[in-house]
């Protein structure tokens, strides 16, 4: 590689330094959802946006990833490019009369 080609690479913004990550929401059955946000951007956004790209109702999923509150920035969480984000629907109890 020739260095000014090397130092292109070196010079390139990795996601950190742009201020941005991607992160997947991975549900039940194996599919991912992926989502590119400021690193500085409260996890809410991210969890409305996968509620209504499903959809479903944002009180009836949890997001797992150690444990998530809707008001953290993935930056308070040392989240990683690239990781991934489970998400469970609550089970629900019919009941029958």
């Amino acid at each position: 590689m020739s260095e000014a080609a090397t130092r292109k690479k070196e010079n390139k913004p990795s996601d950190d330094q742009s201020g941005h990550i991607n992160l997947k929401a991975k549900t039940q059955d194996g599919n991912k959802v992926f989502f590119r946000i400021k690193r500085s951007t409260q996890l809410k956004k991210l969890m409305n946006a996968y509620c209504d790209q499903q959809p479903v109702n944002f009180n009836s999923v949890s997001f797992l990833f150690d444990y998530l509150r809707a008001d953290q920035t993935p930056d308070e969480l040392e989240i990683k490019d690239g990781e991934e984000i489970n998400t469970m629907l609550h089970q629900t109890r019919g009941i029958f009369l």
